[in-house]
């Protein structure tokens, strides 16, 4: 018996779900989110509740059922409040700024790196070292922050790089014979 998974999802006011094809389709305020839905799965939408039931039980039917009721939960509170990701620049002129539908980042490279921003996701910079990833679906805002941390991953013995900003960084001794 899965807990998560029968526990009813609540529909906010000013979101509306529907269920069409196997395609579970939350629209907000935030924007509008597409989930499929797994195989041997019902999903029924009634007065401002959705509720997911499997049609057996199986070891992945069981196991898929917490995983597709978090899924469907997400994307209406993704619709309805939005998903935020913050990521920190540490470095001396590590920088960034956005123009247009670019973001523009100076990490120390002999060259500066262009990233675009996808369909659906909005980044806003902060004092130059605070970048703001935000978006109503919870996967594409891990993706693209995951992305921007991989252009200048933290250093281990220094802390520069692009960073989480709730991640905590373990720093490791330098040369222990130099004095």
């Amino acid at each position: 018996m899965s807990r998560i998974g029968n526990q009813p999802i609540e529909v906010p006011k000013g979101t509306k779900v529907a269920v069409n094809d196997n395609v579970f389709t939350a629209e907000g305020p935030k924007g509008k989110v597409e989930q499929p839905i797994f195989p041997d799965f019902d999903v029924k939408v009634d007065d401002g509740t959705v509720e997911v039931s499997r049609s057996g039980d199986t070891a992945p039917q069981r196991a898929m059922h917490g995983l597709l009721r978090s899924l469907l939960s997400n994307a209406v509170q993704g619709v309805h409040e939005g998903w935020t990701k913050s990521l920190d620049i540490v470095g001396v002129g590590y920088r960034a700024e956005v123009k247009g539908k670019e973001v523009h980042f100076a990490l120390g490279y002999s060259h500066p790196v262009i990233y675009p921003m996808p369909d659906g996701i909005d980044i806003t910079v902060d004092k130059n070292n605070r970048v703001t990833v935000t978006g109503a679906d919870r996967q594409q805002v891990g993706q693209v922050s995951a992305e921007i941390r991989k252009l200048r991953k933290p250093d281990p013995y220094k802390g520069k790089g692009i960073k989480y900003s709730d991640e905590i960084i373990r720093r490791k001794v330098g040369k222990a014979g130099a004095k």
